[in-house]
């Protein structure tokens, strides 16, 4: 599992806005980029009775949350970052920062749905995201918008709403942790 192969590095970048070496490293394409949804309503997990095909019942986006995605779509145009494909959790928040964030409908994906509360999808989840990661070679990025409990099961790292977390796929599976930003500034 790729996860245990980076427990050595948790502890490790702490977050930071967006620096020119990882701008760098988004520009020269190839990246995966796992980004948290932007900041919801208050609250833990899911509320009681929430549905998928219901946005209704689901936590949302805040106004300061759509900011922060919009934010940092400007920044990766601004920066001329190539976006070659988006893919998002089906979960409405999750959509919202995506479209928001990169101007598109992104595709959905289950393995990106949340894993809070839900311990027993995280195996075959997290083999899922190796895979989409693992056979990433596109000339542009690869974002994934997805939820913090997901990331952290795949890199180890608990990025903050709106943050994101770069990998760039290695051979045989394994992908290498390049950083972690934001890119909305504070």
């Amino acid at each position: 599992m790729l996860a245990g192969a980076l427990v050595a590095f948790v502890f490790s970048p702490a977050r930071v806005t967006a620096s020119d070496a990882l701008w760098e490293k988004l520009k020269s394409g190839g990246q995966v980029v796992l980004m948290r949804h932007a900041i919801t309503t208050p609250g833990v997990g899911d509320p009681p009775g929430m549905r998928l095909d219901d946005c209704a019942t689901q936590r949302n986006l805040t106004d300061e949350g759509r900011t922060h995605a919009r934010r940092t779509g400007e920044a990766f145009r601004q920066r001329g970052i190539a976006v070659e494909r988006v893919v998002a959790s089906p979960w409405c928040r999750c959509i919202e920062t995506a479209q928001l964030a990169f101007g598109r409908a992104p595709e959905k994906s289950d393995a990106l749905g949340n894993l809070y509360g839900r311990p027993e999808n995280q195996s075959r989840q997290v083999a899922a995201l190796e895979a989409l990661v693992d056979k990433w070679r596109g000339k542009g990025n690869l974002i994934l918008v997805s939820h913090g409990s997901t990331i952290v099961a795949l890199t180890g790292v608990s990025p903050e709403p709106a943050e994101m977390v770069i990998v760039t796929p290695r051979a045989a599976g394994k992908f290498e942790l390049a950083g972690r930003m934001t890119a909305y500034g504070r």
